[in-house]
């Protein structure tokens, strides 16, 4: 799985909960965003879009933030200064969901001032959106302090700091924590609370590596939850039963890494495919990083087995994760597992990525650890402001008693403190003067700002459109296509859509970027190549595509044109390039900026060009498209037929 160094460090555990609880609406999954556009206040829509677990299911983050943009600029433009506080709250809330932690951060931070104005309920939710942001950004101190900040207004219920402790390392002291808050609170007849906290406390010590304490207490955990489902004289719920049955799938994986970390990995293996089983099994579905670390952890026993075709076998089952030791650990793990196929050049690919990683996890630690000395640097010299200002006061005071006594004494001065005052009055009337002026630049300077956030809305408002217009065009050609009979009519229609939709993506990138001037061609081609997937959905998921395009950014006078020459090249490489039975297509595409120009190559494997290929330029609308546009881009296309596929280069300027 790759994951790009940028997204990584920002991208850490779960999305936001709420101290206020709420029963979820029983809606259908494809009008959950049409039921939240017909809620009339901006109260009823972020109660229920904060009661409706599944909002993502039928419409994506963005639609619903498209969505609440919209209701924001209608709050906006009638001044209504609540609903725009709501809207904000909802748009922050969204952008953590989409793992842009750094951008939530920044617009909950903007909204903290108006703390003191809040109703009690999204109060709570911006308190606990910065609680969780400030953990996935490894803030632990601004974490505290938003706790602190939370008991200040009364919000009392789950408000505890052992699970800082565990982040920050310290096990043994979270684990102590946990025991005085939460044992007193157990009662000795609640078995599904007992398995609970002996799981958590084994966790503890299995992230202390204390892996045969850890056991005693999973086998307890394990004890109690089974007396728990087979308790057949307690009548429970079916969201009692699955979340008992969860509890117990967690319980099975930890055995299995207890005992791993006792180096035991046959017997480990049974615990983590039951565990696995289990999780899976859940109507609710389970926690991606739990998941993630269960799949890793059979895969690393089958290896330490010797089983490299089994461990393969998990390190390829579907998962994802936003946790960078987990990434980490996958990364070495594929390494590992290619180099034991001797497969050197992977297992190095692989073996960078995680040390790339480990790099970065260790920058933001000292990044973190920096803005923490900053703060307390600048708590210390606002101090010593503070105690000059007081001397220089008092310097003040003194001079000015001395110059009461002098002209209590002198009175031939007299003169002279009537000029001086005429040169008071004079100083007075520039400072004056001054004030308006600064006063005029900070209004000019505030309509300027205010243009530039305008002008900023309306291109973004523009790309938006002509996004939605190009997927009509798109929709529109889909439409053609069922109605048409001929095979090289629906063909021609389906890759004019293809087209369409390479020119669709750029302006959708382009409205979603905070820089509306450039796209990042990394995101950009691996969202143009899943798009390109869903129309080729035999081929094109057999072949392994390599995008070497990080940190490239593109004007839009550059980005389509290349788009449209990607969406080509690799359509064509779907429909001919590649057997149908095909397990080892490559495709490798690269990109890379020189000064004010750049390159692009895009090599596959495959069948090659046919002996009479350049006889068909002439009649082939593909190539002919390609040559058009590199044309465009000031440049020559060059094609080099290699022994193993076809090579497309050129410079662009």
């Amino acid at each position: 799985m790759k994951k790009s160094l940028t997204v990584f460090l920002f991208l850490f555990i779960l999305g936001l909960s709420s101290p206020i609880s709420g029963q979820q609406y029983p809606v259908s999954v494809d009008s959950l965003l049409q039921t939240y556009e017909n809620k009339q206040t901006a109260a009823e829509k972020l109660a229920y879009f904060f009661q409706t677990k599944d909002r993502y299911a039928s419409h994506s983050a963005y639609d619903w933030l498209d969505r609440i943009n919209a209701d924001l600029n209608a709050a906006i433009r009638e001044g209504d200064s609540l609903s725009i506080q709501l809207y904000r709250l909802l748009r922050a809330q969204v952008y953590f969901d989409l793992g842009n932690y750094k951008k939530a951060s920044a617009l909950a931070n903007e909204l903290y001032p108006e703390l003191e104005s809040m109703e009690r309920v999204p109060l709570g939710r911006l308190l606990d959106l910065m609680d969780q942001t400030y953990g996935r950004l490894r803030q632990y101190d601004k974490q505290i302090e938003i706790r602190e900040r939370k008991k200040q207004f009364g919000i009392t219920e789950g408000i505890t700091f052992y699970d800082i402790y565990d982040n920050l390392g310290l096990h043994r002291k979270a684990m102590n924590e946990y025991i005085m808050e939460v044992k007193k609170t157990i009662d000795s007849s609640d078995f599904y609370k007992l398995a609970a906290y002996n799981n958590t406390i084994g966790q503890f010590l299995l992230k202390e590596r204390s892996g045969a304490t850890a056991m005693t207490y999973f086998k307890k955990a394990q004890g109690y939850v089974v007396v728990y489902l087979n308790d057949i004289n307690q009548v429970k719920t079916e969201e009692e039963i699955n979340n008992s049955n969860r509890l117990k799938g967690l319980i099975e994986g930890n055995i299995g890494k207890a005992h791993i970390l006792q180096n035991q990995y046959r017997e480990a293996l049974p615990y983590l495919e039951n565990s696995l089983g289990i999780l899976r099994s859940l109507p609710s579905g389970i926690d991606k990083d739990v998941l993630t670390d269960n799949i890793l952890a059979l895969a690393g026993a089958h290896m330490k087995l010797g089983n490299l075709d089994k461990a393969g076998e998990y390190l390829r089952m579907e998962h994802e994760t936003d946790i960078p030791e987990l990434i980490i650990r996958e990364n070495r793990l594929l390494a590992s597992y290619h180099e034991g196929l001797e497969d050197y050049s992977n297992a190095a690919r692989y073996l960078k990525n995680s040390l790339k990683l480990e790099d970065s996890l260790c920058a933001l630690e000292e990044y973190n650890e920096k803005e923490r000395l900053v703060s307390i640097v600048a708590s210390e010299e606002l101090e010593n402001i503070k105690l000059k200002n007081k001397d220089l006061e008092m310097d003040i005071d003194r001079g000015q008693a001395e110059l009461q006594a002098q002209d209590m004494r002198i009175n031939l001065v007299f003169i002279s403190l009537v000029f001086t005052l005429l040169g008071f009055a004079g100083l007075v009337f520039a400072y004056l003067k001054s004030i308006k002026t600064q006063r005029l630049i900070a209004e000019q300077k505030r309509i300027i700002e205010n243009s530039l956030v305008e002008k900023d809305s309306l291109l973004k408002e523009i790309h938006h459109r002509v996004k939605n217009n190009l997927q009509m065009v798109s929709s529109l050609l889909s439409l053609q296509t069922k109605n048409t009979r001929s095979k090289a009519a629906i063909e021609a229609l389906e890759e004019g859509k293809t087209r369409v939709k390479a020119m669709a993506l750029i302006h959708q990138k382009l409205y979603q970027n905070d820089d509306l001037s450039v796209i990042e061609m990394q995101g950009y081609i691996e969202s143009l190549i899943n798009s390109i997937q869903s129309v080729f959905r035999k081929g094109g998921h057999n072949i392994n595509i390599t995008i070497d395009a990080e940190g490239v950014e593109l004007d839009i006078d550059r980005a389509i044109p290349i788009g449209l020459i990607l969406n080509e090249l690799v359509s064509n490489s779907f429909k001919y390039a590649f057997p149908e039975d095909a397990q080892d297509g490559k495709i490798y595409i690269h990109i890379q900026k020189n000064g004010d120009g750049g390159f692009f190559e895009y090599t596959d494997n495959g069948v090659g060009l046919p002996e009479d290929s350049e006889n068909r330029e002439s009649t082939s609308m593909g190539i002919r498209l390609i040559k058009r546009l590199v044309n465009q881009l000031q440049s020559t296309l060059n094609t080099d037929k290699t022994a193993e596929g076809v090579r497309f280069w050129f410079n662009f300027k």
